[in-house]
């Protein structure tokens, strides 16, 4: 297996990227996002970390342009901050939501 192999990353509510490499954030964010509304989440947490906010910036660009997410916001303290970003995506009219995704993870 070489590096450039897509590796399958399980969809729930809460996605960390601290596991993915800064090159790959748009397209993985990106698929993460079109997979979890699929799977008919309705909220998802994306934990970015802190750090000088690179990583949150480009988070939120892709989320700004995607036309599914209908709002986004910083996690509440308990669940990540400003390190983290609720996303509310717009349900497919044929998804049923998934199982515990009716609340915004951490709240």
């Amino acid at each position: 297996m070489n590096g450039d192999e897509p590796i399958a990353i399980p969809i729930t509510d809460v996605f960390d990227l601290h596991s993915v490499p800064p090159r790959d954030v748009k397209p993985v964010v990106e698929e993460y996002l079109d997979q979890a509304r699929r799977r008919g989440f309705r909220f998802v947490r994306i934990i970015h970390g802190r750090g000088i906010g690179a990583q949150r910036e480009t988070v939120r660009a892709i989320l700004a342009r995607t036309g599914f997410v209908t709002d986004f916001r910083d996690a509440p303290p308990e669940a990540g901050g400003w390190g983290a970003t609720i996303v509310t995506l717009r349900q497919e009219p044929q998804a049923e939501p998934a199982e515990g995704c009716g609340q915004p993870p951490g709240e």
